[in-house]
């Protein structure tokens, strides 16, 4: 079984359609050999939730290898790099779907908004890799809210929210001990030194952004910032703000009417002519033509696999 390459990088975003609470990835298109790709890392910009209905091989989280077996859920913070590996090319069949906790943890704890900070600080920084003997009533949740996609039933949106909610108290409930203590805390090397700034840019992107403050945010020097990030990301710090801030204008130009210049205003580019070159040099169309494509699957945000390797 091959050991994952660090030399490419793959951001993966997707967009959880508007008044549904996850995006899933589920049936038979998912039972595949994983890994073929030349088993790079990849993370996305949502909490991956995955479940194994059959296979055998390794779940790599950053520099750390696990293995999975059938009957295994995982979960996966944002902008935690992974990659599954299937042992010796055989098909695995695993179904995913993806969520953002904060508003799940906000509808939680409603009155407490200290609380909610922790609980989703802690939530975003801890993967886990559990068997369903480990923690049968996650593993229930998980292939509960699957079901419900897949064979919508009356009241499918506000189950999948309550079950969603009960899923992220589940998660919580893995800190508790014993006899859950399969992956907890695990490090996804240097990466982690970088999240913070991966997460104040996708909470920022609007506001103006310079390679400095990400610095300071990750306690470090910006010459030490840029080296860290361009050999994870393979990608300069500023520009991948502007792949988020391209990423952020696509969703705004599918979910309004606006101008292409208040388009530009919101995501964070000071001129329309900075975010029409931007806008070419990641999607390689204008965001004009972008826009009158929008009923095209091949343009739909949540289908496109955005590699952050260097000379995309």
């Amino acid at each position: 079984m091959g050991k994952k390459k660090k030399d490419k990088m793959e951001l993966r975003f997707y967009e959880i359609p508007q008044q549904e609470t996850v995006l899933a990835r589920i049936g038979k298109e998912w039972d595949r050999v994983y890994g073929v790709d030349g088993v790079h890392l990849h993370f996305h910009n949502l909490m991956e939730i995955g479940l194994c209905r059959r296979g055998e091989g390794e779940l790599w989280i950053g520099e750390e290898s696990h293995r999975y077996e059938t009957s295994m859920v995982s979960v996966i913070p944002e902008n935690f790099p992974h990659v599954l590996i299937s042992k010796e090319g055989r098909s695995d069949y695993w179904e995913f779907f993806y969520l953002n906790p904060k508003p799940l943890i906000e509808e939680l704890f409603p009155d407490n908004p200290l609380y909610q900070s922790e609980v989703f600080e802690h939530i975003n920084q801890t993967p886990y890799l559990l068997h369903v003997s480990e923690a049968p009533a996650l593993f229930g949740t998980v292939n509960a809210i699957i079901e419900e996609v897949r064979v919508p039933k009356q009241y499918r949106q506000g189950m999948i929210r309550l079950l969603a909610k009960t899923m992220i108290l589940e998660i919580l409930r893995q800190d508790s001990g014993a006899p859950y203590n399969a992956v907890k805390q695990v490090k996804a090397a240097n990466m982690t030194q970088i999240a913070s700034a991966l997460e104040y840019i996708n909470q920022n992107y609007a506001a103006p952004i310079k390679a400095k403050m990400l610095a300071d945010v990750c306690n470090m020097s910006e010459t030490h910032f840029r080296r860290v990030f361009e050999e994870y990301i393979n990608m300069a710090p500023m520009d991948y703000v502007n792949l988020i801030r391209v990423q952020q204008a696509c969703e705004r130009m599918k979910k309004t009417d606006d101008s292409m210049d208040n388009v530009a205003l919101r995501c964070g580019f000071t001129t329309t002519s900075t975010f029409n070159r931007n806008f070419k040099k990641f999607l390689n169309t204008s965001p004009y033509q972008w826009k009158i494509n929008l009923d095209n699957s091949d343009r739909k945000l949540a289908d496109f696999q955005i590699s952050t390797r260097k000379g995309w």
